[in-house]
């Protein structure tokens, strides 16, 4: 089974294969949940894990009595097909209760509340980011309502988790997140996901204007794209589901995602899992941040509005964001230096025994050859069986949407995926992400050299681009209208260690930051080298704005 286009999944009691009231046990264990988590790379939609949550028979009217008389801030949007997505930033907003938001969602307000001055037909409301600390910071036991220990997450509930609320139309703007991955609980009615992988980051033109510290936001409205402006968007594989209540979502780490209200009123709980990653991560967004901050300040000081994303809501001064990294750097270092305390204790105390397994393993495969080797192709094929099933339902690419001219390794007629091709997608991932991308960014440059106007403004705006990834030509506009490419820089490591880097038209960026340049040993030059990925980097312009020798040609 798997979820196409547009798809819904069951959710209904009896759906999968746990479904006979009386009898219903779910699925997975934790510990074989959080084995799928940690170990899947696509999409995918959990069914039978929440039924006896409490959380589950929550609706908008009983979290309005809960909450009654609280204030809750809502997100204005309107109902417009316009191509230009609608950023946190250029939306208004409206301090109401649920329950106010309820009478104007239904029509029976009486002109005299919050929300007066917003046609129930033309505008959309939104309750996001919503966390149960802050939400029920009176209320702790509704906490416990949500028991994300089931899977494989101990002592994890509502403490860690995010509230969603909308109404019909209500959207978050393409985006992804920095951080960690998702597990999503649609509670009522249904949202609409449009997915896009990693390595089509390229093609989704990724922006840190508006700038959220764990978000990077796509230029795109994906819904209705500018292919005109934004052609490249073209090639990117839009994985699209249906989310209906008692389904959990998983989103994979640094998956892109627009997220729409298709029905009423619809309510979500989230929660972000930690990772590895997060830790360098950590150190990425704190150079972002102090860089975004700085140019934008600099450029007008008294306007954040236009560029800092209502979420927020810290101080962003030089001093405190220079406290921020150094935090981050601190901690990232004393994870390295725990984690290999770790290994090296693990080691000494069993790497006796290990030496005694490798030779009884030997031993065993000399004498009985014929059945080891049956042996290991039975482990082979076990380790690539498919975990999908009628409990587990894949997020598949849209048919309508381009895959033959990138050769997606998710291409599919819509029917489950096998375990053979599960297995590959594992193994054959990264290598295709990093092949692909940077032919998308030669392909890109090159389109984007064919014209150039004669005068070019570049704003601090074209050089976060460049920052927030590099695979993107960074592009600058004319006072025709027309795009053309940035001139070309030359990028020269401040410890002079790396040789220097000419960027430009005619010279694509390294797929990789850390081919920049090689440690010294400084700090600067240790962090330029914390960013294996191709999105999300402050490398190249952290490189630029510290090198005394960085010109642009």
């Amino acid at each position: 089974m798997a979820a196409g286009p547009g798809a819904t999944t069951g959710a209904t009691p009896a759906s999968g294969a746990a479904g006979e009231e009386g009898a219903r046990v779910k699925p997975f264990t934790p510990e074989k949940a959080k084995e799928i988590i940690m170990s899947l790379q696509q999409p995918a939609i959990f069914c039978n894990m929440v039924f006896d949550w409490p959380a589950r028979h929550w609706n908008a009217k009983h979290l309005s009595e809960v909450l009654r008389g609280k204030q809750i801030r809502f997100r204005m949007g309107r109902r417009n097909t316009d191509t230009v997505p609608q950023f946190e930033t250029t939306c208004s907003y409206v301090e109401a209760t649920l329950e106010e938001f309820l009478n104007w969602n239904c029509d029976q307000s009486d002109g005299s509340g919050p929300f007066r001055n917003y046609d129930h037909s033309q505008f959309w409301a939104y309750a996001d980011y919503k966390y149960f600390v802050r939400l029920f910071e009176n209320k702790t036991d509704v906490f416990q309502d949500v028991l994300w220990s089931d899977f494989g997450f101990p002592g994890r509930n509502g403490r860690e988790s995010t509230l969603w609320i909308g109404s019909l139309g209500a959207h978050t703007p393409c985006h992804l997140d920095s951080y960690g991955c998702n597990l999503v609980f649609q509670v009522q009615g249904r949202k609409r996901w449009h997915l896009f992988p990693p390595e089509d980051t390229p093609f989704l033109y990724p922006t840190r204007i508006p700038y959220e510290e764990s978000s990077v936001f796509s230029k795109i409205n994906v819904v209705n794209p500018d292919l005109q402006r934004f052609p490249q968007f073209q090639k990117a594989r839009r994985h699209m589901v249906t989310l209906n209540p008692g389904q959990v979502l998983f989103v994979p780490r640094h998956w892109w995602h627009y997220v729409e209200s298709v029905d009423p009123v619809t309510v979500s709980i989230n929660s972000w899992i930690e990772l590895e990653e997060d830790h360098q991560a950590r150190v990425e967004e704190a150079i972002t941040r102090i860089l975004v901050c700085a140019l934008k300040t600099a450029e007008n000081p008294d306007n954040t509005k236009a560029w800092l994303n209502p979420t927020e809501v810290e101080e962003i001064s030089h001093e405190v964001n220079c406290h921020y990294l150094n935090g981050a750097v601190l901690a990232l270092f004393d994870h390295y230096r725990t984690s290999k305390e770790v290994e090296i204790q693990a080691f000494g105390a069993n790497g006796e025994h290990t030496e005694k397994e490798k030779l009884n393993v030997h031993d065993h495969m000399e004498v009985e050859q014929p059945h080891s080797q049956n042996l290991t192709t039975g482990i082979i094929k076990q380790e690539s069986a498919s975990p999908f099933g009628p409990d587990l339902v894949p997020v598949m690419p849209s048919s309508e949407e381009p895959s033959t001219e990138r050769g997606s390794i998710f291409e599919s007629d819509g029917n489950t995926l096998d375990g053979e091709h599960f297995g590959k997608l594992h193994c054959t991932k990264r290598q295709r992400m990093m092949y692909k991308s940077k032919d998308a960014a030669v392909e890109q440059i090159a389109s984007n050299s064919t014209e150039a106007p004669s005068q070019t403004f570049i704003s601090t705006d074209d050089l976060l681009d460049c920052l927030v990834n590099p695979q993107v030509a960074g592009q600058a506009r004319s006072g025709s209208g027309q795009m053309s490419p940035l001139p070309q820089l030359r990028l020269t490591p401040r410890c002079g260690v790396g040789e220097p880097l000419l960027l430009g038209p005619s010279k694509p960026l390294p797929l990789a930051p850390a081919m920049l340049h090689r440690p010294c040993g400084s700090l600067s030059c240790h962090l330029d080298l914390h960013c294996p990925r191709a999105c999300v980097t402050s490398t190249i312009l952290c490189t630029c704005l510290e090198a005394p020798s960085s010109t642009l040609l």
